[in-house]
């Protein structure tokens, strides 16, 4: 049980938050509702091309980290990390974990085209798998900087 709530129930958690978004069907509204005026404060004149521009960059930035937070802990309940933690890095959890994450973009961008006012697109997929392979990268990195503790 315990190890349940530690590495299972984080990750179930994070699949219905990223669930419960693409079933909004006003995602769009919800981010220019506070982009727009904060765009607005800096530049009152700020044409809806750039308007567009941004809500495009801070959405898809969006995707990418939701989707490494995601393979992250896709990762830990594959490895269940300890620490201090003597084990060499696994590239073959690691990929699991990103084929996980990529599965269940898909089946988020699928489940999107149900949603009315959304639609379910392959670039998102791209998009989200970029953000999980960015996201193990990141922890690779940390896990090679770690001391090593070997007795």
């Amino acid at each position: 049980m315990i190890s349940f709530l530690r590495y299972w129930l984080p990750l179930l958690l994070w699949m219905l938050v990223i669930f419960g978004a693409s079933a909004d069907p006003q995602s769009i509204a919800h981010t220019s509702r506070f982009l727009v005026p904060i765009l607005r404060w800096f530049d009152p004149d700020v044409s809806q091309e750039t308007i567009d521009a941004v809500r495009w960059v801070v959405r898809k930035g969006a995707h990418m980290t939701e989707y490494a937070v995601l393979a992250w802990l896709a990762w830990r309940v594959l490895r269940k990390p300890i620490r201090r933690d003597p084990r060499p890095w696994s590239w073959r959890t690691a990929a699991v974990a990103l084929a996980a994450a990529v599965l269940y973009a898909a089946t988020d961008e699928f489940h999107q085209s149900f949603v009315r006012g959304r639609t379910g697109s392959p670039v998102d997929v791209g998009i989200d798998t970029f953000g999980s392979a960015m996201g193990l990268l990141f922890l690779w990195v940390i896990y090679r900087r770690r001391p090593t503790n070997v007795s």
